[in-house]
This record gives C-alpha cells, structure tokens and sequence, in this order.
C-alpha cells in the first residue's frame, strides 16, 4: 500500500490540475473545473457550520480501501483528532459522510464503484453534487453491496440530510450548474 501511495503521489506531481485516485486497479487523473471548486467551497462552508466540534472536513486526501482502490474525496468528514495528525492519508473508517462532485470524466466512478466501497465500509451518508445534470444524490443506509437508500433532488431546493452527525442541511439553489448540464425532466 505505501509503494501504491508513492506512485500516486508522483502522478499528482506529474498532472496539476488533476485530481488522481487509484480505482479498481487503474490511476485516474481528473481535471478540476471551476464550478467543480466554487461546489466543494460551497458545500464545505454549509457544512462546517453545522458540524459537532469533534468533527472536521477534508478534502482531497487519499484513503486507501484496499491495494486497487484509493479514493481522495472531494469532501470528507472524519474525527476532528485525527485530522489533527495532518497526514496525507487515512484509514476510510474513520470517514463518517462523503461528498463527490461530478465531473465528466467521474460519473461512472463516482455513481457506481464508490458508493458500493464507501457503503462496505460502513459510511453512513453518501452525497453526490452533480453540476452535469443539476441535481444532488443523497445515499445512507449502507450495507454490503451499496447504499439501500437514495433520493435525487433537483439543484434549487435545501438538501437536508440526516446523519449520525446531525441533520446537515445543505441549499443548492446557488450551486454552479455545467451550461452544457443536460435539463431535468
């Protein structure tokens, strides 16, 4: 797993402007957009408010699942304690709520093989922002092949989201949408 970790901190050099995770085996490197920046700094702002002080968000760190895949959230909450150790990557059980946000290039990884690894491990709220179609997936109730639970809700109304955190409640009405987002029906 270290010798995983120090390759995929030689791509992370190698591409800026990417970001790079190793999913099922393959690195990936994604460009990062501004309406993919402007909804994290959106919904971390929200969100941090509304944390316990024992919790914290990160972003962007990895978090080795096994030797084929380790994700780097766009937005993470794990114990304010360990975060504290500030390093650059931590156990995924210690995540407790996971966001991602869609780019072109994540929507198979972000729709599809997180939510059945973040759900293995037990995170109990899964958000998926997606500028692309306008809209936000809420996931929970995880178990062993995926999340049991899922809403979509269209970008424009509060996404509130009930965690063992708390209720997180988070307003989309201003959260960038793609001009190339295909329109809701």
């Amino acid at each position: 797993m270290d010798r995983l970790h120090a390759q995929l901190s030689r791509f992370e050099d190698a591409f800026p402007g990417f970001l790079t995770e190793i999913v099922e085996g393959s690195v990936v490197a994604t460009p990062v957009t501004p309406h993919h920046g402007h909804t994290i700094q959106g919904v971390w702002a929200v969100i941090e408010e509304q944390l316990p002080s024992e919790w914290v968000l990160v972003s962007d760190v990895a978090f080795p699942f096994d030797d084929a895949n380790e994700f780097c959230p766009d937005l993470a909450v794990i114990p304010a304690m360990a975060e504290a150790e500030n390093s650059s990557a931590y156990p995924p059980d210690l995540i407790e709520f996971v966001a991602e946000v869609v780019s072109e290039g994540s929507i198979r990884r972000d729709y599809d093989v997180k939510p059945r690894w973040y759900a293995s491990r037990g995170i109990a709220n899964y958000l998926i922002l997606d500028s692309l179609k306008g809209h936000c997936v809420t996931m929970w109730n995880p178990g062993p092949d995926g999340y049991r639970g899922r809403d979509t809700i269209p970008y424009g109304t509060e996404v509130a989201v009930d965690s063992p955190l708390g209720k997180l409640t988070i307003p989309t009405a201003h959260l960038p949408v793609d001009p190339k987002a295909r329109p809701q029906a």
